[in-house]
């Protein structure tokens, strides 16, 4: 099984959005056996942002039941592929792990700005895409 991780710091923005696809992406390709997935932040807030849960419905996407919560080296020691997006593997990943990072450079969009968390959730569903797309060919 591989198994996926998408971090970043306070899980309550980009990496909810990345898990949310994710998920979608795993259950569309048929690979829920295939596929685990982990989130998790360095420095979790209170709750999931207001505008992620609304660009999310409006993908027909429902995270309302989703809380922030704190990411642990225990949470990745065997993952796969880590996922950063504005902290550093560094912060959590065991000393010896072996796994892949990639760091997707996305600004919290921050505010009540739809549209620039509407952009955010398309780039970040277009990137979780690709990954998959990589994940079906290095995997067969």
């Amino acid at each position: 099984m591989t198994k996926l991780a998408f971090v970043c710091v306070g899980n309550a923005g980009r990496s909810q959005l990345a898990t949310a696809f994710a998920e979608q992406e795993r259950a569309n390709r048929g690979l829920e056996h295939a596929v685990e997935i982990v989130t998790g932040g360095v420095d979790p807030r209170d709750h999931v942002h207001d505008d992620v849960r609304t660009v999310l419905e409006e993908e027909g996407i429902d995270i309302g039941d989703r809380e922030p919560r704190q990411i642990t080296s225990a949470d990745v020691v065997d993952a796969e592929y880590v996922i950063t997006m504005g902290c550093a593997p560094a912060e959590f990943v065991p000393d010896d792990w072996d796994g892949e990072t990639e760091t997707w450079d996305l600004e919290h969009p921050g505010g009540d700005d739809l549209d620039a968390t509407r952009a955010q959730r398309d780039e970040i569903q277009r990137r979780v895409r690709a990954l998959f797309d990589h994940l079906e060919t290095t995997h067969e």
